[in-house]
Formats: C-alpha cells, sequence, structure tokens
C-alpha cells in the first residue's frame, strides 16, 4: 500500500480523496492556491504545500510545482482528482518519470482515450458500438467534407477530436452551413484544446445520457459497476445523475457492461473509468470514456457498496481487484443533485461567504462538501460546491428522500440552485424517467417565455 500521496486538487473531491486515504492508512499532502488555504482538507491533511496564486494555472495546472511538493514531502503517489490535469497525459507521465505512482491510468491510455477520433477507432476494434461518423479528423477540402456529411446524413454535429466538458461542439442540419460551422469549431478547439482537429457524427436528437463505470488493475482484471443515467443536462453540463438507470433492462446492463469490460482489457486500462454512451432507441453509441474518477460516482456506490476511491488506490498501490463481476449486485436506487454557488434563475456565478451551512441527514442521504460556516466561496473556480446524494429501496423513495433533503439543505450567505433541483424532483416527467439530454435545457427554455 502507498505510504503518503499528494491530493492534486481541491473542495469535496480532494476531501473525498483525504478520508479514503485516513481510512486505509495513507498520509496525505494537500496542494493549494493562495485562496484555498482554509479548504478543510488542507486543515485535515498530515502535511500542506502552497503551489501558487489563485489562477489555475498558476497552482493547479502548474505540473512543476505538483511534483515538486511531491518531491519535498517525500510522498510516492499523485491523486489528481477529476478536472484540472486529472485527464492530461503529458502529466500522468511527468508524474511517472520522476518516479512518483500517478493514481490513475497510464499516460499512454490517458492519450488513447483523450483524442476522441483516437479513441473511437479502439472503441470500434474492440466492438464497442459507436455513433455513425467521418472515423477520422476532417481535412481542409469542403467537397469531401461535404460528401462525408451526407454519407452520415443531416444532422450532424461537429466535434473537437481533443474536447470535453461541452465544449467545441456544433450542430449543422444543412450542407450550406457545413463549411463555415466547420472553421468555427477548429477556431475555437485551437482555442480551447490546443488542437484543431475535429470530426464528424451523426447528431441524434432524442439520446439519454447513459453511462458504464469501470474498475481494472494491472492484472489483467476487469469489472463494470452497472450504469448511471446522466440525462439531467443543462448546457451539456450534468445537474442530477442517478443509478441505475431508469428503463435499462438487466440484459442490456450486462451486455453493455461485458463490451466495456473487454474493451478495457484490450487497452491495458488501469484504475477507475466511465465509458459514455448516448442511448436512443434501445441502443447505446459510445461517445467518449473519461480516465479518472467521476463527479457522480457516489450514486455507483450507494447502489453497489463499493468504495471507488479506495480501490482507486488499492489498485495504484499494485493490488489486484478485490471483486469478480458476481459480487457486484445493484440494490435499491441512489440520485445525485449537485449544488452550485449560482443564481437558480440566471446561473449567475455566486461567490461570496457562507454565513450559515447546515447539511441534511436522514436515511439513505449522503453530502459530499467542503462547506462550512464562514467559509468563502473564491469566483476562481467551478461553482459546484456540494453533492447531494439520495438512496432508497426503489427510485420513488430515492426522489421522496431528496425532496425531503433539499428542504432541510441550508447554505446561507450567497445564492445556490437548490430552488432549481427542488423543482426538478417535483416535475413529473424527472419522475417517470426516461427523459432525454435536452429536456430541461427545453423545459428552462420555456418557463422563461
Amino acid at each position: 500500500m502507498l505510504e503518503k500521496i499528494v491530493i492534486a486538487n481541491r473542495g469535496e473531491i480532494a476531501l473525498r480523496v483525504l478520508r479514503a486515504c485516513q481510512a486505509l492508512g495513507i498520509k496525505t499532502v494537500a496542494v493549494h492556491s493562495t485562496v484555498d488555504r482554509n479548504l478543510k482538507h488542507v486543515a485535515m491533511a498530515d502535511e500542506s504545500v502552497c503551489i501558487g496564486p489563485a489562477p489555475p494555472r498558476d497552482s493547479y495546472l502548474n505540473i512543476p510545482a505538483i511534483i515538486a511538493a511531491a518531491e519535498v514531502t517525500d510522498a510516492q503517489g499523485i491523486h489528481p482528482g477529476y478536472g484540472f490535469l486529472s485527464e492530461n497525459a503529458d502529466f500522468a507521465e511527468r508524474v511517472e518519470q520522476s518516479g512518483f505512482v500517478f493514481i490513475g491510468p497510464r499516460a499512454e491510455t490517458i492519450r488513447l482515450m483523450g483524442d476522441k477520433v483516437s479513441a473511437i477507432t479502439a472503441m470500434k476494434e474492440a466492438g464497442v458500438p459507436c455513433v455513425p461518423g467521418s472515423g477520422k479528423p476532417l481535412g481542409d477540402d469542403p467537397v469531401e467534407n461535404a460528401a462525408i456529411a451526407k454519407r452520415i446524413g443531416y444532422p450532424v454535429i461537429i466535434k473537437a477530436a481533443g474536447g470535453g466538458g461541452g465544449r467545441g461542439m456544433r450542430v449543422v442540419h444543412t450542407e450550406m452551413a457545413l463549411l463555415n460551422a466547420v472553421s468555427m469549431t477548429r477556431a475555437e478547439a485551437r482555442a480551447a484544446f490546443g488542437n484543431d482537429q475535429v470530426y464528424l457524427e451523426k447528431y441524434l436528437e432524442n439520446p439519454r445520457h447513459i453511462e458504464i463505470q469501470v474498475l481494472a488493475d494491472s492484472h489483467g482484471n476487469a469489472i463494470h459497476l452497472g450504469e448511471r443515467d446522466c440525462s439531467m443536462q443543462r448546457r451539456h453540463q450534468k445537474v442530477i445523475e442517478e443509478a441505475p438507470a431508469p428503463g435499462i433492462s438487466e440484459k442490456q446492463r450486462q451486455e453493455i457492461g461485458a463490451v466495456c469490460v473487454e474493451a478495457c482489457k484490450r487497452i491495458g486500462y488501469r484504475g477507475a473509468g466511465t465509458f459514455e454512451f448516448l442511448f436512443e432507441r434501445g441502443q447505446f453509441y459510445f461517445i467518449e470514456m473519461n480516465t479518472r474518477i467521476q463527479v457522480e460516482h457516489p450514486v455507483t456506490e450507494m447502489v453497489t457498496g463499493v468504495d471507488l476511491v479506495t480501490e482507486q488506490l488499492r489498485v495504484a498501490s499494485g493490488e489486484k481487484l478485490r471483486y469478480k463481476q458476481s459480487d457486484i449486485q445493484l440494490r435499491g436506487h441512489a440520485i445525485e443533485c449537485r449544488v452550485n454557488a449560482e443564481d437558480p434563475n440566471t446561473f449567475t456565478p455566486s461567490p461570496g461567504t457562507v454565513s450559515r451551512y447546515h447539511p441534511p441527514g436522514g436515511p439513505g442521504i449522503r453530502v459530499e462538501t467542503h462547506l462550512y460556516d464562514g467559509y468563502r466561496i473564491p469566483p476562481n473556480y467551478d461553482a459546484m460546491i456540494a453533492k447531494l446524494i439520495a438512496h432508497g429501496p426503489d427510485r420513488a423513495t430515492a426522489i421522496a428522500r431528496m425532496r425531503v433533503a433539499l428542504s432541510e439543505f441550508v447554505i446561507e450567505g450567497i445564492k445556490t440552485n437548490i430552488p432549481l433541483q427542488q423543482q426538478n424532483m417535483l416535475d413529473q416527467m424527472f419522475q417517470v424517467g426516461g427523459f432525454n439530454i435536452h429536456y430541461l435545457e427545453r423545459r428552462l427554455a420555456e418557463a422563461r417565455k
């Protein structure tokens, strides 16, 4: 087992990793920016190192500073959490070359799956169903690009090969609009990701977002832990996640899960990962793989009883998986609401001081957050400040418990999206389940009229 690790992140995920380390007897080093010295996990860690000023590029994206922190504290490994450098292949490579353990997949795996074109190619070779598309980056010949789009069939979606987080995408409905859309997406991709390669896919108009959680070790073992439904989205950002997905049969779950497990073995995957799919008319279509722990991992933990972060640490320490596929049984239903520091109507960020904080409780309720009375939320980072998870023996009970928990959740001094999440729990379509990824966006647009 690793003896000491650097937690190269902040907020609730850093605290989540720290707690898993404490349970395993692993010492922790919290790295932080100048505005994050008062974070809860910084106070709880065995050691802490300031790695730079508030802007992420000067701190949490500063690779030399993070590796230096590991060196001066004699740490053995680095856990990247999610976001920031978690899917940066160059970072993973630098960590390993510097003599530390990167708590995640190998750099070559991150690189393979980080480029959407190479990821789709690898998944096709592994037998994973993919969305019909160009299969390669688009060239500079507009006639050839138009022919590819015509073969796929309009509408199509242009995607950045190095994209993620809902950025670098543009839907095109006609050939007339294609040329300009390709140029604009290329420019956006170059600015956002430093990679101007783009590719085409068929645009599915009413899909759900279903993802499969996997775990794999460095000894050739891999399992899946069922699926999550993440279709409740706004601007391609997840708002609510749940497990299992409503309407997915056990047969469908095992079939797509087995395909993902075989793909893991084929590419030599190591650690926790997520295969993301669009699901339409009973068919799964691979879109990308996230080579890290996900924001929504708690719902899978609640229905399987598997501590995914602990398993990440065990795998990184060289251990074999402790679970076989037959050990994974889904029990009940879990729902996660993301709580953001933002105006629930305009979605404008709302940084500031938390004057009063009181988390909810009760059967099946779990809160993941770094908040406390008097904590000042800085304006420099993502607006998510908490995750509220409700588990019950069935979906209706989980929704009911979530409604009660949201009504109990007190965060004062700033604005939050808790009122929006309360509306979501009362929404008839949400209560039925099976809605597509555009549903929330359209509902919000109707409400603004």
